[in-house]
């Protein structure tokens, strides 16, 4: 099992955070181009959810998977986005994005005098945190001994 990249996303669709650990494969794109394709999927897949749900959807979808990768998304209440791309050996992962944004984005962002919110995350301290969580999650792959 591998995770791929995270993408943080504020309600305006502007990449907050990008970071890649296992891709092996770099699109053609910019970071801006390849941000905006997958802000616009995102919302482009929420619409259409929203539009032909059959039942009440309060989460909305949570990942879906193609043949090469799982794409597992958390929004929050305040409508930030939290996009995590995996291999298709990882089940659910809303825990790990809700802990993402609860124990690492919220210590160390917005309780940050520091930091501006809606900004891009520049700071040292959540990079870090937030690379030693990823890498301490089982789903991580470990290292050849």
């Amino acid at each position: 099992m591998t995770i791929y990249s995270i993408y943080i996303f504020d309600k305006n669709g502007s990449c907050m955070y990008y970071c890649d650990w296992n891709r092996t494969r770099l699109s053609n794109l910019t970071d801006d181009e390849e941000f905006k394709l997958v802000y616009g999927m995102i919302s482009s897949i929420k619409s259409f959810i929203t539009r032909i749900s059959p039942l009440d959807c309060n989460d909305g979808f949570m990942n879906y998977r193609t043949n090469k990768y799982k794409l597992h998304f958390y929004e929050t209440p305040s409508k930030l986005m939290f996009i995590m791309m995996t291999d298709l050996n990882v089940g659910s992962i809303r825990d790990v994005l809700e802990d993402v944004y609860r124990k690492i984005y919220v210590e160390f962002i917005v309780k940050n005098p520091c930091c501006e919110l809606g900004q891009p995350i520049t700071s040292e301290l959540f990079k870090a945190k937030l690379d030693n969580y990823v890498k301490g999650l089982p789903i991580f792959p470990a290292k050849p001994a």
